[in-house]
Protein backbone atom coordinates (compact mmCIF):
# COMPACT_ATOMS: atom_id res chain seq x y z
CA UNK A 1 0.00 0.00 0.00
CA UNK A 2 2.83 2.56 1.05
CA UNK A 3 4.64 1.71 -2.36
CA UNK A 4 1.05 2.35 -4.33
CA UNK A 5 0.78 5.58 -1.97
CA UNK A 6 4.35 6.93 -2.96
CA UNK A 7 3.96 5.90 -6.72
CA UNK A 8 0.73 7.71 -6.91
CA UNK A 9 2.31 10.60 -5.52
CA UNK A 10 5.40 10.86 -7.40
CA UNK A 11 3.06 10.58 -10.86
CA UNK A 12 0.60 13.50 -9.70
CA UNK A 13 4.21 15.55 -8.93
CA UNK A 14 5.43 15.10 -12.73
CA UNK A 15 2.18 15.47 -13.73
CA UNK A 16 2.22 18.91 -12.53
CA UNK A 17 5.76 19.51 -13.20
CA UNK A 18 4.76 19.16 -16.73
CA UNK A 19 1.81 21.20 -17.27
CA UNK A 20 3.46 23.84 -15.71
CA UNK A 21 7.04 23.92 -17.74
CA UNK A 22 6.92 26.01 -20.18
CA UNK A 23 7.27 29.49 -21.51
CA UNK A 24 4.18 31.64 -20.62
CA UNK A 25 3.56 34.90 -19.50
CA UNK A 26 1.51 35.94 -16.24
CA UNK A 27 0.23 32.21 -16.37
CA UNK A 28 -0.07 29.81 -13.61
CA UNK A 29 -1.06 26.18 -14.25
CA UNK A 30 -1.83 23.42 -11.16
CA UNK A 31 -3.51 19.83 -11.30
CA UNK A 32 -6.13 20.35 -8.71
CA UNK A 33 -8.47 16.67 -9.38
CA UNK A 34 -7.05 13.14 -10.71
CA UNK A 35 -9.26 10.56 -10.23
CA UNK A 36 -9.66 7.09 -12.42
CA UNK A 37 -12.65 6.34 -13.52
CA UNK A 38 -14.23 3.01 -12.24
CA UNK A 39 -16.33 2.60 -15.06
CA UNK A 40 -13.85 3.54 -17.98
CA UNK A 41 -11.25 1.26 -17.26
CA UNK A 42 -7.72 3.29 -18.48
CA UNK A 43 -9.52 7.01 -18.56
CA UNK A 44 -8.98 9.52 -16.07
CA UNK A 45 -10.73 12.72 -15.12
CA UNK A 46 -7.93 15.12 -14.15
CA UNK A 47 -9.10 19.31 -13.23
CA UNK A 48 -6.33 21.61 -14.16
CA UNK A 49 -6.81 25.36 -12.73
CA UNK A 50 -5.15 27.94 -14.98
CA UNK A 51 -4.97 31.17 -13.73
CA UNK A 52 -3.94 34.52 -15.92
CA UNK A 53 -2.69 37.53 -14.10
CA UNK A 54 -3.83 40.62 -16.24
CA UNK A 55 -2.21 40.59 -20.03
CA UNK A 56 -1.29 36.69 -19.13
CA UNK A 57 -1.10 34.45 -22.16
CA UNK A 58 -0.42 30.86 -22.76
CA UNK A 59 2.08 29.53 -25.76
CA UNK A 60 -0.27 27.48 -28.52
CA UNK A 61 -0.28 24.24 -27.69
CA UNK A 62 -2.29 20.88 -27.93
CA UNK A 63 -3.04 18.24 -25.17
CA UNK A 64 -2.63 14.72 -25.67
CA UNK A 65 -4.24 12.70 -28.45
CA UNK A 66 -6.66 10.80 -25.82
CA UNK A 67 -8.26 14.09 -24.42
CA UNK A 68 -11.24 15.61 -24.49
CA UNK A 69 -11.75 18.97 -22.87
CA UNK A 70 -14.24 20.35 -21.15
CA UNK A 71 -13.44 24.43 -19.53
CA UNK A 72 -15.17 26.57 -18.03
CA UNK A 73 -14.37 29.93 -17.34
CA UNK A 74 -14.37 31.20 -13.36
CA UNK A 75 -13.42 34.28 -13.29
CA UNK A 76 -13.03 37.32 -16.18
CA UNK A 77 -12.87 36.45 -19.56
CA UNK A 78 -9.92 34.27 -21.93
CA UNK A 79 -9.69 34.74 -25.62
CA UNK A 80 -9.25 31.96 -27.10
CA UNK A 81 -8.95 30.12 -30.73
CA UNK A 82 -9.09 26.18 -31.30
CA UNK A 83 -7.59 25.14 -35.00
CA UNK A 84 -7.89 28.40 -37.02
CA UNK A 85 -11.75 29.03 -35.57
CA UNK A 86 -12.69 32.12 -35.03
CA UNK A 87 -11.06 34.53 -31.84
CA UNK A 88 -13.82 34.43 -29.41
CA UNK A 89 -13.92 35.78 -25.50
CA UNK A 90 -15.56 33.55 -22.87
CA UNK A 91 -16.89 35.63 -20.13
CA UNK A 92 -16.82 33.63 -15.92
CA UNK A 93 -20.03 31.28 -16.15
CA UNK A 94 -19.04 30.71 -20.34
CA UNK A 95 -17.70 27.01 -21.38
CA UNK A 96 -16.17 25.40 -24.50
CA UNK A 97 -14.60 21.90 -25.25
CA UNK A 98 -11.48 20.71 -26.91
CA UNK A 99 -11.47 17.14 -28.75
CA UNK A 100 -8.28 15.33 -29.43
CA UNK A 101 -5.60 16.49 -31.35
CA UNK A 102 -7.12 20.13 -31.47
CA UNK A 103 -4.64 23.01 -31.67
CA UNK A 104 -5.12 25.74 -29.15
CA UNK A 105 -3.60 28.80 -31.00
CA UNK A 106 -4.73 31.71 -28.62
CA UNK A 107 -4.97 30.98 -24.90
CA UNK A 108 -4.66 34.32 -22.71
CA UNK A 109 -6.68 37.20 -20.08
CA UNK A 110 -8.92 38.85 -22.59
CA UNK A 111 -8.19 41.76 -19.35
CA UNK A 112 -5.30 44.02 -19.60
CA UNK A 113 -6.21 45.03 -15.74
CA UNK A 114 -7.85 41.68 -14.33
CA UNK A 115 -7.40 38.24 -13.54
CA UNK A 116 -8.65 35.67 -15.32
CA UNK A 117 -9.11 31.86 -14.28
CA UNK A 118 -10.45 28.28 -16.05
CA UNK A 119 -10.97 25.18 -15.06
CA UNK A 120 -10.25 22.32 -17.74
CA UNK A 121 -11.34 19.38 -17.11
CA UNK A 122 -9.72 16.34 -18.67
CA UNK A 123 -11.22 12.72 -19.94
CA UNK A 124 -7.42 11.50 -20.98
CA UNK A 125 -5.73 8.22 -20.80
CA UNK A 126 -4.76 7.36 -17.14
CA UNK A 127 -1.20 7.10 -18.03
CA UNK A 128 -0.67 10.37 -19.63
CA UNK A 129 1.83 12.86 -17.37
CA UNK A 130 1.89 15.17 -20.26
CA UNK A 131 -1.16 17.28 -20.51
CA UNK A 132 0.02 19.76 -22.49
CA UNK A 133 2.27 20.20 -25.31
CA UNK A 134 3.51 23.72 -25.48
CA UNK A 135 5.09 24.85 -29.38
CA UNK A 136 8.22 26.29 -28.96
Amino acid sequence: MLKLLICASACVLSLAASVAAHDAVGEDVKVVYDQPLPNVPGKSLKGVLVEYAPGGSSPAHTHPDSAFIYATVLEGAITSQVNGGPVTVYHAGENFSEYPGDHHAVSENASKTERARLLAVFVVDTSETNLTNYEK
